[in-house]
């Protein structure tokens, strides 16, 4: 099944192909750095990455953004706000918070596949205040609470 989001393409982002399945089995697409020049992040810092892109969402979607594995796996790259939810009502540029967890310098150069995005429905909730709630086996255990 296939959802249309309505893209609007950035200056900045003229000339780098829309996001795109790397495969046909894959639940992300590939998101580009929209960069002019390339951005260095040293080891422990952060810098946005924009993707040169600004999207219109069908109502009860959101578009997660995630890291890419072979980035985290080969140079430590992360995404602050993992998955980060862009709101079908936003209009403003995507972009991605890079984090450099790894041990040396990473430069992000334009075209680069920074990032992916999963169209995922939205469900909408709504609180109800009770009393008592119903008992289970782990009960108010937190964190650690259920062993490894």
């Amino acid at each position: 099944m296939s959802i249309a989001i309505q893209v609007r393409r950035l200056p900045h982002g003229e000339g780098l192909p829309l996001p795109a399945y790397a495969t046909e089995g894959a639940a992300g697409m590939d998101l580009l750095a929209a960069v002019t020049d390339p951005v260095t992040i040293a080891p422990g810092q952060r810098a946005p990455i924009p993707t040169g892109l600004a999207i219109a969402l069908p109502p009860g979607h959101e578009l997660q953004i995630r890291p890419r594995s072979g980035l985290a796996l080969r140079y430590g790259i992360v995404l602050l706000n993992s998955p980060g939810t862009i709101d079908e009502d936003y209009r403003g540029e995507v972009a991605v918070i890079v984090l450099n967890t790894g041990d040396a310098p990473f430069v992000v150069e334009r075209g680069m596949r920074i990032a992916q995005a999963v169209l995922a429905p939205v469900l909408r909730a709504t609180w109800q205040t009770v009393e008592t709630l119903d008992s289970t086996e782990r009960a108010s255990g937190g964190f650690g609470s259920t062993g490894r």
